[in-house]
């Protein structure tokens, strides 16, 4: 039962932020919004353990969410094969370059505070 109530608390902080973001044009998106909202609203227990129960039961059956990723491959296992080298390659350069940037992002105030 708390998993519901859990569920119900996940869907009331997004819409909340859905709402405050539309309604106030702010530049964040609904659902970042909603996380803020819920990391403020997981100070108290009425919010805290029915939440900790559905995400506990979301974990638990994560693997779930692949399955459709699974089925794309396949069905698509031809364009693989014909561009799946080229794929791998943008993929890795893509995260390497992500990384990078994420370094240096977190790196330069470091950085300008010595200088």
């Amino acid at each position: 039962m708390n998993g519901l109530r859990g569920m119900a608390w996940l869907l009331v902080f997004q819409s909340v932020g859905e709402l405050l973001s539309r309604g106030l044009s702010l530049p964040l998106p609904g659902p970042v919004l909603g996380m803020m909202l819920m990391l403020a609203g997981l100070r108290f227990e009425v919010v805290r353990k029915p939440v900790a129960e559905c995400a506990t039961f979301l974990l638990t059956h994560l693997s779930l969410l692949f399955v459709p990723v699974g089925v794309g491959v396949m069905t698509h296992l031809a364009l693989l094969g014909q561009y799946g080298g080229r794929m791998l390659v943008i993929i890795a350069l893509s995260t390497w370059i992500g990384l990078a940037v994420t370094a240096l992002v977190l790196y330069w105030p470091d950085r300008k505070r010595e200088a």
